[in-house]
Protein backbone atom coordinates (compact mmCIF):
# COMPACT_ATOMS: atom_id res chain seq x y z
CA UNK A 1 0.00 0.00 0.00
CA UNK A 2 1.31 3.41 -0.96
CA UNK A 3 0.38 6.26 1.33
CA UNK A 4 0.10 9.85 0.19
CA UNK A 5 1.87 12.65 2.03
CA UNK A 6 1.73 16.34 1.26
CA UNK A 7 5.01 18.23 1.53
CA UNK A 8 3.93 21.61 2.84
CA UNK A 9 6.18 23.61 0.53
CA UNK A 10 6.15 25.34 -2.85
CA UNK A 11 9.96 25.23 -3.01
CA UNK A 12 10.91 22.77 -5.79
CA UNK A 13 14.48 22.45 -4.46
CA UNK A 14 13.22 21.41 -1.04
CA UNK A 15 10.62 19.01 -2.47
CA UNK A 16 13.27 17.37 -4.66
CA UNK A 17 15.58 16.94 -1.67
CA UNK A 18 12.81 15.43 0.47
CA UNK A 19 11.83 13.09 -2.36
CA UNK A 20 15.37 11.73 -2.36
CA UNK A 21 15.52 11.44 1.43
CA UNK A 22 12.20 9.57 1.62
CA UNK A 23 12.64 7.48 -1.53
CA UNK A 24 12.83 4.14 0.30
CA UNK A 25 9.39 4.48 1.89
CA UNK A 26 6.24 3.25 0.09
CA UNK A 27 4.76 6.74 -0.09
CA UNK A 28 3.74 9.16 -2.79
CA UNK A 29 4.72 12.76 -2.15
CA UNK A 30 2.75 15.79 -3.29
CA UNK A 31 3.76 19.46 -3.21
CA UNK A 32 1.60 22.46 -2.42
CA UNK A 33 1.59 23.42 -6.11
CA UNK A 34 -0.91 20.59 -6.55
CA UNK A 35 -3.26 22.32 -4.09
CA UNK A 36 -3.54 25.90 -5.41
CA UNK A 37 -6.64 26.55 -3.28
CA UNK A 38 -4.64 26.30 -0.05
CA UNK A 39 -3.55 29.66 1.38
CA UNK A 40 0.13 30.17 2.04
CA UNK A 41 1.08 29.74 5.69
CA UNK A 42 2.36 32.90 7.36
CA UNK A 43 5.62 31.91 9.05
CA UNK A 44 5.39 34.30 11.99
CA UNK A 45 6.43 32.02 14.86
CA UNK A 46 9.49 32.59 17.04
CA UNK A 47 11.06 29.17 16.44
CA UNK A 48 11.64 26.82 13.53
CA UNK A 49 9.74 24.05 15.34
CA UNK A 50 6.62 26.20 15.74
CA UNK A 51 6.79 27.32 12.09
CA UNK A 52 7.12 23.71 10.93
CA UNK A 53 4.15 22.62 13.05
CA UNK A 54 2.03 25.51 11.81
CA UNK A 55 2.80 24.73 8.16
CA UNK A 56 2.19 20.99 8.57
CA UNK A 57 -1.11 21.39 10.41
CA UNK A 58 -2.53 23.99 8.01
CA UNK A 59 -1.57 21.82 5.03
CA UNK A 60 -3.08 18.69 6.59
CA UNK A 61 -6.34 20.42 7.50
CA UNK A 62 -6.63 22.04 4.07
CA UNK A 63 -5.82 18.93 2.04
CA UNK A 64 -7.15 16.10 4.18
CA UNK A 65 -3.79 14.32 3.80
CA UNK A 66 -0.94 13.62 6.12
CA UNK A 67 1.40 16.59 5.79
CA UNK A 68 5.11 16.95 6.36
CA UNK A 69 6.64 20.39 6.80
CA UNK A 70 10.05 21.66 7.68
CA UNK A 71 11.56 24.94 8.68
CA UNK A 72 15.25 25.71 8.75
CA UNK A 73 17.34 28.29 10.53
CA UNK A 74 20.96 29.31 10.08
CA UNK A 75 22.51 30.37 13.36
CA UNK A 76 25.80 32.30 13.01
CA UNK A 77 27.69 32.62 16.28
CA UNK A 78 29.38 35.97 15.53
CA UNK A 79 26.01 37.47 14.58
CA UNK A 80 24.45 36.44 17.91
CA UNK A 81 22.50 33.65 16.24
CA UNK A 82 21.26 35.61 13.26
CA UNK A 83 19.63 35.08 10.84
CA UNK A 84 18.14 32.21 12.84
CA UNK A 85 14.48 31.62 12.10
CA UNK A 86 14.59 34.45 9.55
CA UNK A 87 17.14 32.72 7.30
CA UNK A 88 14.87 32.69 4.23
CA UNK A 89 14.24 36.44 4.44
CA UNK A 90 17.50 37.63 6.01
CA UNK A 91 18.00 40.31 3.35
CA UNK A 92 14.33 41.39 3.39
CA UNK A 93 10.99 40.25 2.05
CA UNK A 94 11.07 38.79 -1.49
CA UNK A 95 14.88 38.60 -1.41
CA UNK A 96 16.83 36.00 -3.39
CA UNK A 97 19.12 33.25 -2.17
CA UNK A 98 22.06 35.35 -3.40
CA UNK A 99 20.84 38.41 -1.45
CA UNK A 100 20.85 36.39 1.77
CA UNK A 101 24.31 34.94 1.14
CA UNK A 102 25.75 38.34 0.26
CA UNK A 103 24.36 39.92 3.43
CA UNK A 104 25.85 37.17 5.60
CA UNK A 105 29.27 37.47 3.94
CA UNK A 106 29.20 41.27 4.21
CA UNK A 107 28.37 41.20 7.92
CA UNK A 108 31.21 38.73 8.53
CA UNK A 109 33.90 40.66 6.64
CA UNK A 110 37.01 40.71 8.81
CA UNK A 111 35.42 38.46 11.44
CA UNK A 112 37.58 35.53 12.57
CA UNK A 113 34.84 33.51 14.22
CA UNK A 114 32.96 31.82 11.35
CA UNK A 115 31.16 29.16 13.42
CA UNK A 116 27.57 28.49 12.43
CA UNK A 117 24.95 25.80 12.76
CA UNK A 118 22.10 24.78 10.52
CA UNK A 119 18.99 23.48 12.26
CA UNK A 120 15.94 21.94 10.64
CA UNK A 121 12.67 21.12 12.36
CA UNK A 122 10.37 18.63 10.65
CA UNK A 123 6.74 18.30 11.68
CA UNK A 124 4.26 15.61 10.70
CA UNK A 125 0.55 16.36 11.00
CA UNK A 126 -2.79 14.73 10.30
CA UNK A 127 -5.96 16.77 9.78
CA UNK A 128 -6.81 16.25 13.45
CA UNK A 129 -3.51 17.42 14.89
CA UNK A 130 0.27 17.29 15.14
CA UNK A 131 1.72 13.77 15.22
CA UNK A 132 5.39 14.57 15.80
CA UNK A 133 8.07 17.22 15.51
CA UNK A 134 11.81 16.50 15.44
CA UNK A 135 14.98 18.47 14.79
CA UNK A 136 18.30 17.92 13.05
CA UNK A 137 21.40 20.02 13.54
CA UNK A 138 24.74 20.28 11.75
CA UNK A 139 27.69 22.32 12.97
CA UNK A 140 29.89 24.08 10.44
CA UNK A 141 31.27 27.44 9.43
CA UNK A 142 30.63 30.28 7.03
CA UNK A 143 33.23 30.47 4.28
CA UNK A 144 35.04 33.65 3.21
CA UNK A 145 33.46 33.49 -0.24
CA UNK A 146 30.99 31.40 -2.19
CA UNK A 147 32.23 27.98 -3.29
CA UNK A 148 30.55 25.33 -5.41
CA UNK A 149 27.77 25.38 -7.94
CA UNK A 150 25.09 22.99 -6.69
CA UNK A 151 22.38 23.25 -4.07
CA UNK A 152 20.39 26.29 -3.02
CA UNK A 153 19.98 28.75 -0.19
CA UNK A 154 23.17 29.13 1.85
CA UNK A 155 24.75 25.96 0.41
CA UNK A 156 27.68 27.77 -1.23
CA UNK A 157 28.81 29.51 1.98
CA UNK A 158 28.13 26.86 4.66
CA UNK A 159 30.96 24.35 5.05
CA UNK A 160 31.35 21.14 7.01
CA UNK A 161 34.95 20.12 7.55
CA UNK A 162 36.04 22.59 4.88
CA UNK A 163 33.58 21.49 2.19
CA UNK A 164 30.47 23.51 1.34
CA UNK A 165 27.15 21.87 0.65
CA UNK A 166 27.39 23.35 -2.87
CA UNK A 167 30.65 21.44 -3.44
CA UNK A 168 29.02 18.11 -2.51
CA UNK A 169 27.12 15.84 -4.84
CA UNK A 170 23.46 15.31 -3.99
CA UNK A 171 24.01 11.92 -2.34
CA UNK A 172 26.73 13.27 -0.05
CA UNK A 173 24.66 16.29 0.94
CA UNK A 174 21.64 14.08 1.58
CA UNK A 175 23.73 12.05 4.03
CA UNK A 176 25.27 15.04 5.85
CA UNK A 177 22.74 17.86 5.80
CA UNK A 178 20.65 19.27 8.64
CA UNK A 179 17.49 18.35 6.72
CA UNK A 180 18.77 14.79 6.32
CA UNK A 181 19.41 14.63 10.08
CA UNK A 182 15.86 15.76 10.82
CA UNK A 183 14.33 13.36 8.29
CA UNK A 184 16.39 10.53 9.80
CA UNK A 185 14.80 11.34 13.15
CA UNK A 186 11.24 11.28 11.78
CA UNK A 187 11.68 8.17 9.62
CA UNK A 188 10.98 5.69 12.47
CA UNK A 189 7.72 7.52 13.20
CA UNK A 190 6.67 7.38 9.54
CA UNK A 191 7.66 3.72 9.28
CA UNK A 192 5.64 2.82 12.38
CA UNK A 193 2.60 4.61 10.98
CA UNK A 194 2.88 2.81 7.65
CA UNK A 195 3.13 -0.56 9.44
CA UNK A 196 0.04 0.23 11.47
CA UNK A 197 -1.91 1.05 8.33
Amino acid sequence: MISEILIASNNPDKISELNALLSLLPIKLHGLQEFPHLPQTVEDCDSIAKNAMKKALEAAVGSGLLALADDTGLFIEALHGEPGVFAARFAGENCSYADNRNKALLLLEGVQNRKASFKTAVALAAPDGIIAVVEGIVEGEITLAERGDTGFGYDSIFAIEGITYAEMDADTKNRMSHRAAAIKNILPILENMLQEW
